[in-house]
């Protein structure tokens, strides 16, 4: 029992829903870019971008152990389910699989990896009590892992750009809704988020602008031509989605949060329904 509790701790320290969620926005990232003739390289890309994402989040939970003892007691460390070195230990084992998974890839997706695990390295540290800063870093990270995906199997192009935007700007909007459900925990850690020093209200309304730029920019590989009705059949649900989630933030940015991440996927899927729909037509 004991040992299903640590394993089970361990498997929750790396969020390996998440993780396996990024995985699947990079495998996207191939696909859109029409890179499937590399299986291999997608293979590569999308074990790198897991492995990087489970080391992140165990790392986060290293440095934040004291203030998820306010915010979420019942997270693997202040739970006790897992000590902190050994949290350590295996963030850095899952920072080496991804560094290993990732040397066989192209000069340009190498990059995004070394660029994105300095990051990853960095967040808690330096960012995340920033105001704001930490935010976009996150949003640039989730996003990234389009254009790492499309890296790994050939030049970055069209609609590549728009999906990184649009994934980016949406993380960042929930992000904020974030940091609004975890006041408490981060004002008693002094951090410096941006709802603790320009006020909740303000960062909301920062968050829904920033969701409706997405949502408009959701427009572009359909005004372009680059995809057809198969897209926006789609898409508009889950810009909807979205951006009703980050309004309902005034009222339950908890809930809001988890919606708003709901609507990033589905937007994820309305670009590979446009890919499929361009191949198959």
């Amino acid at each position: 029992m004991n040992a299903t509790r640590t394993i089970g701790g361990y498997l929750e320290l790396a969020r390996v829903g998440n993780a396996v969620a990024a995985g699947a926005l990079t495998f996207v990232g191939s696909f859109v870019a029409g890179g499937l003739d590399s299986p291999w390289a997608v293979t590569l890309a999308v074990v790198a971008t897991a492995a990087a994402t489970g080391a992140g989040n165990a790392v986060n939970d290293y440095f934040d152990r004291d203030i998820d003892a306010v915010n979420r007691p019942d997270r693997p460390i202040p739970s006790g389910r897992v000590s902190a070195r050994p949290a350590a230990t295996f963030a850095a084992a899952l920072f080496l699989i991804a560094t290993v998974a990732a040397l066989s890839l192209p000069t340009l997706a190498l990059a995004i990896a070394v660029v994105n695990l300095l990051a990853l390295l960095a967040y808690t540290q330096l960012f995340k009590g920033l105001p704001a800063v930490g935010n976009l870093v996150v949003a640039y990270l989730t996003g990234s892992t389009f254009l790492f995906g499309a890296a790994a199997v050939g030049p970055i192009a069209a609609p590549t750009p728009t999906l990184f935007g649009l994934a980016a700007t949406a993380t960042f909007a929930r992000e904020v809704v974030k940091d609004v459900e975890d006041v408490a925990g981060d004002r008693e850690e002094g951090l410096r988020t941006l709802p603790i020093v320009a006020g909740e209200r303000p960062a909301l309304a920062l968050a829904t602008v920033a969701m409706a730029a997405a949502t408009l920019a959701s427009a572009v590989p359909y005004v372009d031509g680059t995809f057809g009705l198969a897209y926006v059949a789609v898409v508009l649900p889950a810009d909807a989605a979205m951006l009703g989630a980050t309004a309902w933030g005034f009222r339950d940015p908890g809930t809001a949060q988890r919606w708003i991440k709901r609507g990033t996927f589905l937007a994820a899927a309305a670009f590979v329904a446009g890919r499929v729909a361009t191949v198959v037509g």
